[in-house]
């Protein structure tokens, strides 16, 4: 079964960028939703999960991270993510754009939004002390008052979700894109992008470097400060990343997969595969097959 793509409702918000929902309303009425939550979806918008009450496990990108009372989850625009419902967890779903992301940054100070599911050791999921809580769950619940407010002030609410973001991002285990000066994070946004765009024809780091106009030796040591990894293994992890969503989001053939990837034949796309995950390409498609 293919993996719905699902976007942001405009619709719904009356062309807000941003929404806030209470997880019990997507369990209660999946059977009005477009797509099942709880199976794989991709989305076209971040979100930030709150778990007021509950445990379970989020799927992020086909990896199941647990989850206890208390936590944030964070999930990035274009990623593929389920929820959990088994134990009927409680909490709220903030959903914005990149649109929000873009309108807010030229108003007031945000954290920048960078890719940060590409680093090996990304956690999207942690639980902040409880002070942060408590604050943070008051900002929340703001953010979804002012929404629904009779004359509703988008300032307000991105104000409000800039306080957010940025206390959480206060205490969040070490984020390593955090150690980029404003030059270095343009460069390296600037390199994910060109690697969103290229990938598929080259896995040369030194052509990117090139494209970026600065060393291989300096984008290593940028990709390095912002995921604790080399320029190549950042360009594998998107590869594989990519690799996984189309097996599964398109239910694409191995042969075919290997020709779109840019691979001289299927067999060198299986080698690097399996390397890379310890598994064949036709073995993680079937993994997900039916689910």
């Amino acid at each position: 079964m293919n993996i719905p793509e699902v976007g942001f409702n405009h619709t719904k918000t009356a062309n807000n960028e941003i929404e806030v929902i209470e997880l019990a309303t997507l369990y209660q009425g999946k059977d009005s939703l477009t797509h099942n939550p709880t199976l794989p979806h991709l989305v076209d918008f971040h979100q930030i999960i709150h778990i007021e009450e509950g445990e379970g496990a989020h799927l992020i990108d086909f990896v199941n991270y647990p989850y206890q009372s208390g936590a944030f989850i964070f999930v990035q625009k274009n990623q593929v993510h389920a929820f959990d419902f088994s134990q009927k967890p409680q909490g709220k779903v903030l959903l914005f754009t990149q649109a929000f992301i873009d309108q807010a940054l030229m108003n007031m100070r945000l954290p920048e939004f960078t890719p940060t599911h590409l680093e090996y050791a990304y956690q999207p999921v942690f639980i902040p002390d409880a002070a942060t809580m408590s604050s943070s769950e008051k900002l929340l619940a703001e953010i979804s008052k002012e929404l629904i407010h009779q004359e509703s002030n988008e300032l307000i609410v991105m104000l409000l979700f800039s306080s957010l973001s940025l206390m959480l991002r206060r205490v969040m285990p070490e984020n390593h894109h955090d150690k980029l000066n404003q030059s270095q994070l343009g460069k390296f946004n600037d390199f994910v992008a060109l690697l969103a765009a290229n990938f598929q024809r080259t896995r040369d780091a030194t052509y990117y470097a090139d494209q970026l106009h600065t060393t291989y030796k300096t984008l290593n040591q940028i990709c390095k400060l912002a995921t604790n990894q080399t320029a190549k293994q950042l360009i594998d992890a998107y590869t594989i990343l990519e690799a996984k969503r189309r097996l599964v989001l398109h239910g694409m053939p191995t042969q075919q997969l290997a020709y779109e990837l840019g691979f001289e034949d299927a067999s060198n796309f299986v080698k690097y595969f399996k390397k890379h995950t310890l598994i064949t390409p036709s073995r993680f498609q079937k993994q997900y097959q039916g689910s």
